[in-house]
C-alpha cells in the first residue's frame, strides 16, 4: 500500500520564501506563491529567465527582491521560511537541500522526489474554494488531467455559494460568539444543516437580506427556513425562447408534409 502525503493548504501571507532558479518550472512556482501572498527572494541569472518570470517580477516589485545571479552560499537562506528550487543542476540542487535540512527549513526540489518535504500538485481555484489533486510525486501529468475532468463537472455557482456561505457563517458568529463549548457545537450544527438542506444554486443566490432572515427566523429558533421563508424566489426552471416554439412547429409540420410526399399509398 502506497504511502500518502499529509495535505495541507498552507498559508503563505508574508513568509519569505525563496526561488532559485528562473525558468518555466520555477515561473510556476513564483506565480503560486505570489497568489499567496508570500514575500519572494528569487535568484536567478537574468540571461535565464522566462518572459513569464520577467512578466512577474515586473508586476510585483513590492513583493520580489530579486538577484542576478547563482546562488552562492547558506548566507542565501538566512530568514526564509520555504525554499523552492528549479534549476538543471542536480549537485547545486542536493547542497541547496541539505543546507535547508539542516535548518528545518523545508523544501521542494523540482523533478527530485526523494528531495522534497512537500510536492506541487495540480490545483483548481474558483473563489475561496481551492482544490489540490496529488499524485505522491508520481505522475504531475496525470493530476493534470484529473483536474480537468473534476474542473469540467463543477456547477457555476459553487463559488459564489461558499462567499455567501462564508458571510453567513460570519454573521453567526457575531450573534454567538466564542470557541468551543455548547455554543460552538451548536453553531456548527447549525450551518452543517443548511448546507445539507440547501442547494448550491439556492445558496448561491442567497443576498444579505435573506442571511439575516435566516438568522432571525432560523438560528434564533432552531431551525433551518425554506429558500421561500428567506425570500429566495425559486430556481428558474428551463424555458425555451419565445420565438422557439413557432419555429419548431414549422420544422414539424413541414417534416409531416415531406414524409406524406414521398410515403407511396397503399393498394387497395
Amino acid at each position: 500500500m502506497p504511502t500518502a502525503s499529509l495535505l495541507l493548504a498552507w498559508q503563505l501571507k508574508d513568509k519569505r520564501i525563496l526561488i532559485v532558479g528562473g525558468g518555466d518550472v520555477a515561473s510556476g512556482r513564483l506565480e503560486s506563491v505570489l497568489a499567496a501572498e508570500a514575500l519572494v527572494t528569487l535568484i536567478s541569472p537574468r540571461l535565464g529567465l522566462h518572459p513569464k518570470t520577467l512578466n512577474l517580477l515586473h508586476q510585483n516589485p513590492d513583493r520580489v527582491l530579486y538577484r542576478d545571479r547563482d546562488f552562492s552560499s547558506v548566507q542565501d537562506l538566512e530568514g526564509i521560511d520555504m525554499i523552492l528550487t528549479a534549476i538543471d543542476d542536480t549537485n547545486v540542487s542536493r547542497y541547496i537541500c541539505t543546507l535547508a535540512r539542516e535548518r528545518r527549513i523545508p523544501i521542494n526540489v523540482a523533478d527530485v522526489p526523494p528531495l522534497c518535504d512537500f510536492y506541487f500538485g495540480s490545483q483548481i481555484q474558483r473563489g475561496n474554494l481551492q482544490i489540490l489533486i496529488s499524485t505522491n510525486g508520481q505522475s504531475p501529468k496525470l493530476a493534470n488531467i484529473i483536474k480537468r475532468q473534476i474542473e469540467s463537472n463543477l456547477p457555476d455557482s459553487v463559488a459564489k455559494a461558499i462567499e455567501n456561505v462564508g458571510v453567513l457563517r460570519a454573521k453567526l458568529r457575531e450573534r454567538a460568539p466564542g470557541t468551543g463549548g455548547d455554543v460552538g457545537k451548536k453553531r456548527m450544527r447549525w450551518m452543517i444543516d443548511v448546507c445539507n438542506q440547501w442547494s448550491l444554486d439556492d445558496l448561491a443566490r442567497l443576498d444579505e437580506q435573506g442571511i439575516e432572515r435566516m438568522l432571525d427566523l432560523g438560528w434564533e429558533k432552531g431551525t433551518v427556513i425554506s429558500t421561500s421563508e428567506a425570500g429566495i424566489p425559486p430556481s428558474p426552471r428551463f424555458k425555451l425562447p419565445e420565438h422557439t416554439l413557432p419555429v419548431l412547429a414549422g420544422f414539424l409540420a413541414g417534416s409531416l408534409v415531406t414524409c406524406l410526399a414521398f410515403t407511396p399509398r397503399l393498394r387497395r
